[in-house]
């Protein structure tokens, strides 16, 4: 009888725990519900000024799922220079899910758009200066074969400035006239003080006014713009071309579990629109155009009520005492804004903060939305 009875509330517990585990699938199944914003438009005409992730949210609670109901391939979603001003997005239902589409102005309105043109993913004028103007290498090396300024025409000075000219070896006449100047800046770690690269701060601009015609004679470089004073040993690299930051908002297809190493101003509290430096990057999986949701963690806190901790006694030097370890209270980690990723690196990345609720501090972590 007895085991009759054990075998029965095996039986009880294991539905039990059959039932709660359907209950929880079933909440992380709504949860994950793709919903559309109660006050979405049907149809919704691109203006000049917009972004990707400002016309997601018109239509989604959550505009970073944006690529799951779009008619874009894999390879759209990553560079998805496709969407104009002057474009109608046209939202419809159809098999019972969402679906968006654009309906294209006529090719007499525009027959050959620029690349310009086309609608960013999110403001381009707060990170142009973090698409070209700063880096990070993965080895202190890494601009140890770039060219290097030898020494100025005034052999006085050790600093130079504004229309100044200056003498490089290492430059490439094939990589153009125009030409960036760093210098390594800062150490980039991650949360455990692991060495992740080197950022290489943005000094200024300059333009090759004459090649050295052999390989071990200078170039002379003419200086055209300045952010800090400019120095011996400070290198050089080719001026890229433009780059538009054009990947549509999607979350990463793999679990992200990664931490806020940096701000870029040493800020101690970073906003919306504040650029950040994350400790993963292109080895992790991380990619341009990746949403992560940020996190506070929260210190558990002391339980009020009574401690069923046992009685300690500490003796001390004039008197002894009576201690109770107090209970503490686990508390859940605080979301408390998203991030999108713009540039990446060996190991690390940068990323603008967005739909911020409270100020994201270095040490906040970062995980799926």
């Amino acid at each position: 009888m007895c085991q009759k009875f054990i075998m029965i509330g095996k039986v009880a517990v294991a539905l039990a725990a059959f039932c709660l585990s359907l209950s929880v699938f079933a909440q992380e199944q709504k949860e994950d519900e793709l919903t559309i914003r109660a006050d979405a438009p049907a149809t919704y005409t691109v203006k000049k000024g917009d972004t990707l992730w400002a016309i997601a949210g018109r239509f989604l609670d959550k505009p970073w799922r944006w690529p799951e109901i779009w008619d874009m391939n894999k390879e759209q979603i990553k560079n998805p220079h496709l969407i104009y001003p002057g474009d109608v997005i046209v939202l419809s239902i159809i098999g019972g899910r969402p679906h968006l589409r654009i309906e294209k102005l006529s090719p007499t309105v525009r027959s050959s758009p620029l690349p310009h043109e086309a609608i960013p993913s999110i403001p381009p004028g707060d990170i142009e200066p973090f698409l070209t103007r700063s880096f990070i290498a993965s080895q202190e090396t890494a601009l140890e074969k770039a060219a290097i300024i030898v020494e100025g025409r005034d052999r006085e000075r050790f600093l130079r400035g504004n229309d100044d000219l200056v003498y490089v070896v290492g430059i490439d006449q094939s990589e153009g006239t125009r030409w960036n100047i760093f210098r390594p800046a800062r150490a980039v770690r991650d949360i455990n003080g692991k060495m992740l690269g080197t950022e290489y701060r943005y000094l200024g601009t300059a333009e090759v006014e004459r090649f050295g015609s052999q390989e071990n004679e200078a170039s002379t470089v003419r200086i055209l713009s300045v952010r800090e004073e400019i120095g011996i040993g400070d290198r050089l690299v080719p001026m890229p071309k433009e780059t538009l930051v054009n990947y549509a908002p999607h979350a990463p297809d793999r679990q992200v579990e990664a931490f806020i190493v940096a701000s870029q101003h040493g800020s101690t509290e970073m906003g919306r629109t504040d650029i950040v430096t994350i400790d993963q990057g292109a080895q992790h999986g991380i990619e341009v155009g990746h949403v992560l949701a940020v996190f506070r963690q929260v210190k558990p806190i002391a339980d009020p009520r009574p401690s069923t901790a046992i009685e300690q006694i500490i003796k001390g030097f004039d008197n002894t005492t009576v201690y109770k370890k107090p209970n503490m209270i686990e508390v859940p980690d605080e979301r408390i804004g998203l991030l999108f990723v713009f540039r990446v690196f060996d190991n690390a990345s940068y990323a603008m903060l967005l739909n911020m609720t409270d100020p994201a501090k270095v040490g906040d972590f970062v995980r799926n939305p």
